[in-house]
């Protein structure tokens, strides 16, 4: 089965909390701090796998989560990095973001990409020893991981497109100048996927070939299989336009052209400004009447594009037409590939992110920084509260109180913790 849309969820793992540990060794007094930093969570990688042709492998699977780290041990021990799950896609998958279908990522390269980072470890209870707190009682967690929801949307990698109504002869061409061997009948819709041959001119020259199943009229708005495949000639950078030259299935093949270039239009402007090679097949059929296929010529110089006369089915014409494509890609630029739209949101925690409220006869102090820093502080150790102590009133917080009329007496809730307000 042929998938080429996926969505899914990617997280990153969470990082290990830093450990509170003091050293503990018979004959040895007072050890002091010995709390290891946890380990890093692990990250999602994605990474081209030329083996995959389709997105088959996330239809059912929608989850995709990296390991945490492992949390900070004594004696200094670091907890274990969780392990990167790497994500194996085929080349040509474009990642984008769900919620602004911005592309994070054209995933056309060797390079792995890491699209959701693992959290950072957190401090073990070492880092905090000063000569006036030599046992800090408290040590900070790890950072939570990156969640995203991902689109994979798969766009061929291929050189040369064939675009055609139904049964005009375009798998039986890449038969015939590639190893692909597409299924062949006399049937619209013969072809229910996009097959890619590699077509091979000389020593170290090819280029890749594409058939696209037939387009129809009001592909663009979703009739037919076109709608589904137009995007896999998104990045071919020359059309092979095969029309049936004999008209044998009862249609005026330039009516035929002009609908496709129709529905190429409608899809994107860009696609339908692609260099194009018209190319009149079934030739064969016409025995001697040279009037089809010169209407056809006279057209595609109108139109400014080059022109092919071919029979696929007796390879008449066709090593010509390879030789005409292969000279046509010389001078066109190399494969498009996307530039990276996405801009991810800012999720570093600052002293701007505290909230100061008063609810009933409570103020209550929140926000994100409030919440980590919280999160690090042992509230039954008296150096730990010293410490949250000094962070709030280094991040303005006691100011802020004042400024909205605490009294000494009046109750401060932060957290799960409920204390008297005191000058």
């Amino acid at each position: 089965m042929f998938i080429d849309i996926a969505k899914i969820k990617i997280i990153s793992g969470k990082g290990g909390d830093g450990k509170v540990s003091f050293h503990r060794e018979k004959y040895i007094a007072a050890g002091g701090p010995d709390g290891g930093d946890g380990g890093r969570g692990g990250s999602v990688v994605f990474r081209v796998d030329d083996n995959l042709s389709t997105l088959l492998d996330f239809r059912y699977k929608k989850k995709y989560a990296a390991p945490n780290g492992e949390n900070g041990m004594g004696k200094r021990m670091k907890g274990k990095d969780g392990e990167d799950l790497v994500i194996r896609v085929p080349r040509g998958t474009l990642l984008r973001d769900q919620k602004t279908g911005q592309i994070i990522k054209d995933l056309s390269d060797d390079e792995p990409f890491v699209a959701a980072k693992g959290g950072n470890g957190g401090w073990g209870n070492t880092h905090f020893a000063t000569p006036t707190r030599q046992a800090p009682r408290f040590a900070k967690p790890g950072l939570p991981g990156q969640e995203l929801d991902v689109t994979l949307e798969l766009k061929l990698l291929a050189d040369v497109g064939l675009v055609g109504f139904p049964n005009v002869g375009k798998s039986t061409l890449l038969s015939m100048v590639s190893a692909a061997r597409p299924k062949i009948a006399n049937y619209h819709f013969t072809t229910l996927i996009p097959n890619l041959g590699v077509v091979r001119i000389g020593e170290g020259q090819s280029f890749v070939m594409a058939d696209i199943p037939g387009i129809i009229e009001g592909a663009s708005e979703g009739a037919g299989l076109g709608h589904d495949f137009l995007r896999h000639i998104d990045r071919c950078r020359l059309l092979l336009h095969l029309v049936d030259a004999a008209g044998s299935e009862g249609r005026d093949p330039i009516e035929d052209v002009r609908a496709i270039n129709a529905e190429l239009a409608g899809y994107s402007t860009s696609l339908a400004a692609r260099p194009q090679v018209l190319v009149a097949n079934k030739a064969d059929l016409l025995g001697d009447d040279r009037a089809p296929v010169e209407r056809l010529r006279a057209f595609a110089e109108e139109n400014g594009w080059l022109f092919a006369e071919i029979s696929a089915a007796t390879n008449t014409g066709v090593r010509e037409l390879i030789q005409l494509t292969w000279h046509e890609l010389s001078e066109l630029p190399p494969v498009y590939t996307y530039e990276p739209e996405y801009v991810p949101e800012v999720q570093e925690v600052t002293e701007r992110d505290i909230t100061v409220e008063k609810v009933d006869d409570y103020y209550v102090i929140g926000g994100a920084w409030v919440e980590r820093l919280m999160s690090s502080v042992n509230t039954d150790d008296y150096e730990s509260r010293q410490y949250m102590d000094r962070a709030l009133s280094n991040a303005g917080v006691y100011k802020k109180l004042e400024e909205m009329g605490v009294q000494e007496g009046d109750f401060v809730v932060i957290g799960d913790l409920e204390f008297e307000y005191v000058h």
